[in-house]
């Protein structure tokens, strides 16, 4: 069991090893159960296509468990200054600059229109 769950996680990269690669959207909560993360779960759900025409990792901290990412929830935390104990979100650009950082659930829409105003995203559409 641990051996299989270590190929498992060997396969997923880094938050690090997704630039230049990704866009990561980290989404954190202290559980979950927590109000915030559902709206966020049901902002996303009809965004598939948009976050996979833009090249987004999708990344959840919830608690001590990540998924989406290799990274353990307490450097990810430390890191992103994410809090352990609210709600927060984070989006980072593929150069890996921090593009938004909100304490709330962010529409697809807003996400979107963030992304598509980053300059390597307008250069990829020309």
């Amino acid at each position: 069991m641990i051996v299989a769950l270590a190929v498992a996680a060997a396969g997923v990269p880094s938050v690090a090893e997704m630039k230049w690669q990704r866009r990561v959207l980290v989404v954190a909560a202290p559980s979950g159960g927590d109000p915030a993360l559902a709206a966020q779960r049901n902002a996303l759900r009809g965004w598939p296509r948009g976050a996979e025409d833009r090249d987004v990792q999708v990344v959840e901290v919830i608690g001590d468990r990540v998924t989406g990412a290799r990274d353990a929830a307490t450097a990810l935390r430390a890191r992103l200054r994410l809090p352990a104990t609210r709600f927060a979100l984070v989006l980072i650009g593929k150069d890996g600059h921090v593009a938004l950082r909100s304490g709330e659930p962010v529409l697809a829409e807003t996400l979107q229109g963030r992304i598509d105003a980053m300059p390597m995203r307008r250069a990829g559409q020309r």
